[in-house]
């Protein structure tokens, strides 16, 4: 029988795309915090929660995907836009 080798990377290209602006300061702003639900992220997030907190972040607005290892669903993406932060930091954690 023969061996078949698949490779599990997706192999769709896609085109390069500019970074997304960074903001100018964190004092003042309403950040999001996106957890992909991996073991470990919550613990990261907490603590990233509290140093925003103490660097004047005026709000910090928590979300959380079902699944890390499929994308953010539209529901989650629609949630984030209509709380409308200044910026997201995604969590990746194990």
């Amino acid at each position: 029988m023969p061996v078949i080798l698949v490779n599990p990377m997706n192999e769709v290209r896609r085109e390069a795309a500019p970074a997304a602006a960074r903001i100018d300061a964190i004092a003042g702003k309403r950040i999001g915090l996106l957890d992909i639900s991996k073991p470990g992220g919550d613990h990261f997030l907490n603590r990233l929660e509290t140093l925003l907190k103490e660097r004047g972040a005026a709000e910090i607005l928590r979300f959380r995907k079902p699944a890390f290892s499929k994308p953010a669903p539209d529901r989650t993406l629609e949630l984030i836009r209509a709380a409308a932060p200044d910026a997201v930091v995604e969590a990746l954690a194990d």
